[in-house]
């Protein structure tokens, strides 16, 4: 299916990234190819992964304490959010409402 990713969520990317890299290299290297294994396995399977809130599907990331969280619209994967498992639970449900 093809992904697309909000901008919200890009920039949670890229500020997860920066964060990443202020402690190392590596760290940051091994959180972007989370990112991008996220991307790719809920691309391939998007019904694999369960049901969340508010109609969404979230994958959980294996090494990181991030989740991608998702719907699915007309054979299209909507990025919502890639979010901090312990940092303001929900606050992306507000995106959910917006026209």
């Amino acid at each position: 299916m093809l992904v697309s990713i909000s901008e919200e969520a890009l920039e949670e990317i890229e500020e997860s990234r920066a964060w990443y890299r202020k402690r190392s290299h590596s760290a940051e290297a091994a959180f972007l190819h989370e990112v991008d294994r996220a991307i790719e396995v809920v691309g391939d399977a998007p019904h694999r992964w369960p049901s969340y809130l508010r109609g969404t599907r979230r994958y959980v990331f294996t090494t990181f304490p991030y989740s991608l969280v998702y719907l699915i619209e007309d054979e299209i994967v909507n990025v919502i959010a890639v979010a901090h498992d312990k940092r303001r639970p929900g606050y992306w449900r507000k995106r959910l409402t917006r026209s």
